[in-house]
């Protein structure tokens, strides 16, 4: 039985969804050369408003973020106007969409902004090759100077205000999976010793004013955040990790933002030093909105939540599969299996 995902979920006094299941992020690589969102993007993520909430694949802040070919920005009048189309498409069909906006730091590559300078918090390099694109290389980083650390600030919140600009419901910073505001809260990719190193409390500084910042400009109840307290996608494990995530999950508490999304491709995955899986450890420091994500059928979802696991269920690769997702598990019918092809199509 699956119908408490088909109840309506209050995120806040704002927004209420139709369901408990979200679609998320999805990485397509499918906007134009200037990272403007198509036509066919707004068909596709029309087809899927039956989802409670649409979670957009990850969108540039700025030109210096990008670290995959083809993913759409926020950050110019034409990329604003593309998303409208978007956004419209999905409201149109009954939907809410938020966009989930990045900049990518040590995985981003000059090769795509014509720039000469990776920034991160440190100069430590990730090894291996941009997908996609295996002949370019990831870069040693350039440390970001303080006043860099501020103008990203700045940039995230006016990629927030553009993101309502272009008819978004909210936005879903993310601060998972390894990209920049990532990177500042793991010990193996942020070796500084200024104010944003060393301790818990520094390492979690961008990271929240990246947060209060775009809090301020659009409303804690339209601002969510993707988190990874365990390393384990272009980053290191750290057991001292454990303590930033503590500082940070214990910060986020306080503030009234519209949910937290676990960051993670298989939910299954214990990390030692997390005493289990990140949404278990996630659940028990954090006590507000919670999203689970990482190879849960609608069945193990449900089940997950009628256990209190977590609020809401994220779906990625079955949503590439089944446009219909929602109305197919509603009335019990098979879903189509994922498979590797479908990602070069935009159905």
């Amino acid at each position: 039985m699956t119908d408490n995902l088909f109840q309506p979920f209050a995120l806040n006094s704002t927004i209420e969804l139709k369901n408990r299941i979200l679609m998320a992020p999805l990485t397509r690589c499918m906007a134009d050369d200037n990272l403007v969102p198509t036509q066919a993007m707004a068909d596709y993520y029309a087809r899927r408003a039956g989802a409670g909430l649409i979670i957009t694949e990850a969108t540039q802040i700025r030109e210096d973020g990008q670290g995959y070919p083809n993913t759409p920005g926020l950050f110019t009048p034409e990329q604003i106007d593309g998303w409208r189309v978007v956004t419209d498409a999905v409201h149109k069909n009954g939907g809410k969409i938020f966009a989930q906006i990045w900049h990518t730091g040590r995985v981003s590559h000059p090769y795509f902004y014509k720039g000469d300078e990776v920034l991160a918090p440190s100069a430590v390099k990730v090894e291996g090759t941009v997908p996609r694109m295996r002949e370019l290389e990831y870069q040693t980083p350039t440390p970001m100077t303080q006043a860099q650390i501020q103008q990203m600030v700045d940039d995230f919140a006016q990629a927030a205000s553009n993101a309502i600009d272009a008819g978004f419901d909210g936005v879903e910073i993310h601060g998972a999976n390894g990209y920049l505001v990532d990177q500042f809260l793991h010990y193996s990719s942020n070796t500084r010793e200024d104010e944003f190193g060393q301790t818990p409390e520094n390492m979690a500084r961008f990271p929240l004013q990246v947060v209060d910042a775009i809090s301020d400009r659009i409303g804690s109840d339209r601002t969510a955040l993707r988190l990874s307290p365990g390393a384990y996608f272009n980053m290191e494990a750290d057991s001292r990790d454990k303590a930033v995530f503590d500082y940070l999950l214990d910060q986020l508490s306080e503030r009234q933002l519209a949910y937290l999304h676990v960051g993670i491709f298989d939910d299954a995955m214990e990390f030692d030093y997390l005493g289990g899986t990140v949404s278990r450890y996630i659940r028990q420091n954090y006590p507000h909105t919670l999203v689970g994500v990482g190879g849960f059928s609608a069945e193990t979802g449900s089940h997950a939540i009628a256990e209190d696991k977590f609020d809401l269920l994220a779906i990625g690769r079955p949503f590439i599969a089944n446009p219909n997702y929602v109305e197919r598990v509603q009335a019990g019918e098979t879903v189509v299996e994922y498979s590797e092809e479908m990602l070069t199509q935009l159905v």
